[in-house]
């Protein structure tokens, strides 16, 4: 029987609408919901590669345990039961900090997963938390709980409404948007240009971005703090501050004019690469304009100065008067108010021992994972639990990693793929795919620029005997308490109620209750009309509450008082050490990532459709940067850094500014003990193999993942050497040790 089943695609932060054509239980396609409100139709190459996801022979499908060089089925019962116990003799013997967590990425389109993820923590009872957001935006999330009082609530650019958009840092047209709910950037972006707007982008490379923008500018990476409070400098010297409704409710204005007034264009232009005069330009062009914004991403994040030049884009937008305004950086309003329901951030209860950084929203820098492996003393990291993450291949020095992580004394993760990191686990525990449970969005509605909120039913009925990621948490979590005796404490008998009604029938519970106070619902008055999940479930496209609406002070949590702080005083301490950068030396050859349209994370590289084509895991270098160094396109080169190197062919491109190579992230496969057959076959190296897990942001803890200083030399072939006399260039031998060579049987 054939059916058509509407959903949102769980892929990326874009969250666009998707029919799935199915006929019994076999995907005939995937296409683009022409009725969803917010993508309209619209979808990637990554959506149709959902069923490649479903139907992979290589993902787990029940619980694995390890013994010596093989895996092996076992009962869920017994695979929690040794999970708990594994972990509870660990923090019996050493401590509860004895035992860290680790969340990837895919955990957050999840929401049993995450509604349901303090129950395992609390569990856990364990301070040694980190994810994949210490590796990505924890810049962003720490100016918002400085200026605004909450790290969820971040201010979004209204591309549907802006009349000039100044890109630093990001490629929405391949992203979609990354804290930017956005789907279908590459229309949105030529909207802009189609009634008359400006795209001003500032990146090391010429993206795809930056071919649909009226202007492109190279950068230095890592220099895109030195660029905005030049900007800033002169428009305070200008005199072109137009602060608007915003008037009174900022604090420190004045502060942040002396602060920025050593940074001007001249100062900076020798260090960014981009003239005094065309800083001049871009600045007054973005402060006369009637509506503008200023976006970054990943590039201005993960950098030595991402909680800066984080700040100073926020800063920019509000002094040009910009902000909570339509066509500038606004907040939306979600249809579940996460930040309402979570507690205040907080920042500093307890700090890393191995880098001193205070902990930021219960986590630690996820780069020092290593180092908390191996690092002597009280607290060491002894075992640990992974959910959806694959930190040997996204966090710095992977490979280091890797190592730390086969001392460890005992390991449980949470994934269906045995990839570079769950390879050294004792138990896997395999969640079902995201097609075999309900959905709704709680986190990219934070980011969306239209409140569209979606009910997504399962596509088909998970198999007898499957769990979801709620059902694995609440479990694990029970087994926990068990096995310390607490089968009476008030936790362990709250956890048996909960998995006893399941977490997918708890899940629904509480997101009616949460759309139903939510400020599209009655505020919990039965007597009152409005949004219940009910009414979601039979909107089968979703529903849409419209764009962004200005809502300050009202949005401002009762912490902030109502005021925004326009000059933390961390953040205007650390322009001394970004001051300190101007005399400093550029290093010849710097590194930055890619992002690709059909790549998201590690794991996507085991679906055939998002791995066809060439090879993608390329070194891309500016044919300048090559001629010096006597490479030829198609060579293959060694690329070297602080911490390690690896090998790639190279394509020469002239859309990378000189003095700049790019790999993109993802992959390093191939690995012993690793059950991705798709991926080994597209193995490439890993560009978290040149990163530094102690360059960090000091500030947030963020990894430093871009402008790594590294060298590029064409790798001796065989019959140069015979040539030569020189010896070619051994191959890596495999550094993983027997307890990951394991496979599953």
């Amino acid at each position: 029987m054939s059916r058509v089943v509407y959903r949102t695609c769980t892929l990326c932060e874009a969250c666009c609408g998707i029919a799935i054509h199915v006929s019994d239980d076999r995907i005939d396609a995937i296409t683009g919901d022409e009725q969803d409100p917010a993508s309209r139709g619209y979808v990637c190459a990554k959506a149709a590669a959902l069923a490649d996801l479903h139907s992979d022979p290589d993902r787990l499908r029940y619980p694995m345990r390890r013994r010596g060089s093989t895996w092996h089925r076992i009962g869920w019962d017994q695979a929690f039961a040794e999970a708990a116990a594994g972990l509870a003799a660990v923090q019996r013997k050493h401590g509860n900090d004895a035992v860290a967590s680790y969340f990837g990425e895919p955990f957050v389109h999840n929401t049993g997963a995450l509604l349901f993820s303090d129950v395992l923590l609390a569990a856990l009872a364990t301070t040694k938390r980190f994810s994949a957001n210490s590796l990505d935006q924890f810049p962003k999330q720490l100016v918002s709980h400085w200026m605004y009082g909450n790290g969820l609530l971040l201010s979004v650019p209204d591309v549907d409404r802006t009349g000039s958009m100044l890109i630093i840092g990001a490629n929405p047209a391949i992203s979609n948007g990354s804290l930017m709910t956005a789907p279908d950037m590459p229309r949105r972006l030529r909207e802009i240009r189609q009634r008359g707007g400006r795209i001003v982008v500032i990146d090391p490379r010429r993206s795809e971005t930056a071919r649909i923008a009226d202007e492109h500018h190279f950068i230095r990476p890592g220099t895109d703090a030195l660029l905005v409070a030049a900007m800033l400098q002169c428009l305070f010297a200008d005199k072109r501050i137009r602060l608007g409704h915003l008037a009174p409710m900022l604090d420190g204005l004045g502060t942040v004019a002396n602060a920025v007034a050593a940074f001007t264009p001249e100062a900076v232009a020798e260090r960014t690469g981009i003239a005094a005069g065309t800083i001049r330009d871009i600045a007054r062009a973005f402060a006369d304009a009637p509506a503008a914004v200023c976006y970054g991403r990943m590039g201005t994040s993960t950098v030595p100065f991402g909680t800066t030049i984080n700040w100073l884009i926020e800063v920019l937008n509000v002094v040009t008067g910009n902000l909570d305004r339509e066509g500038g950086a606004m907040f939306p309003s979600p249809a579940v108010d996460v930040m309402g329901l979570q507690p205040a951030s907080e920042r500093g209860r307890w700090t890393s021992r191995i880098s001193g950084t205070p902990e930021f929203m219960g986590e630690l820098p996820a780069a020092t994972l290593a180092s908390e492996i191996e690092t002597p003393g009280t607290g060491r990291t002894r075992a640990l639990v992974t959910i959806a993450g694959n930190p040997v291949l996204s966090s710095p020095a992977g490979r280091h990693l890797s190592d730390a992580l086969e001392t460890l004394e005992f390991m449980v993760s949470i994934d269906f793929y045995l990839n570079e990191t769950t390879r050294h686990a004792d138990i896997v525990l395999p969640p079902v795919t995201p097609l075999e449970r309900e959905q709704f969005d709680l986190v990219f509605p934070l980011f969306a620029v239209r409140a569209t909120p979606r009910w997504s039913p399962p596509v088909f009925d998970a198999p007898p005997d499957t769990r979801t990621e709620g059902d694995i948490f609440i479990a694990l979590a029970a087994a926990l308490y068990r096995e310390r005796g607490g089968t009476g404490h008030v936790a362990g008998l709250a956890l048996q109620a909960l998995d006893a009604i399941g977490s997918t029938r708890a899940m629904r519970l509480v997101l009616d209750a949460a759309l139903r106070a939510g400020p599209y619902g009655n505020g919990l008055r039965p007597w009152k009309s409005g949004l219940t999940l009910a009414r979601l479930k039979a909107a089968a496209h979703g529903m849409d509450f419209g764009p962004m609406r200005p809502c300050l002070p009202e949005r401002l949590p009762r912490r902030a008082g109502g005021r925004i702080d326009l000059a933390p005083q961390e953040l205007v301490a650390d322009l001394q050490r970004l001051h300190r950068t101007l005399t400093h030396d550029a290093a010849p050859l710097v590194l930055i990532g890619i992002r690709e349209a059909r790549t998201l994370n590690s794991w996507s590289h085991n679906l055939p459709r998002l791995v066809t084509g060439p090879d993608r895991c390329v070194l891309h270098m500016h044919p300048d940067d090559a001629a010096s160094r006597t490479i030829a396109a198609g060579d293959r080169v060694r690329i070297t850094s602080r911490t390690g190197a690896v090998e790639v062919p190279v394509r020469l491109s002239d859309n990378l500014a000189p003095g700049v190579v790019a790999l993109p992230h993802g992959y390093g496969h191939g690995n012993d003990g690793t059950w991705l057959r798709v991926a080994a076959g597209h193995a490439g190296a890993s560009i978290n193999d040149l990163t530094d897990a102690e360059a960090i942001d000091p500030l947030s803890g963020n990894a430093v993942l871009s402008g790594v200083p590294v060298s590029v030399e064409r790798c001796v072939h065989p019959d140069d050497a015979q040539r030569s006399g020189a010896q070619p260039t051994p191959k890596r031998a495999s550094s993983v040790r027997r307890k990951s060579d394991a496979k599953p049987g």
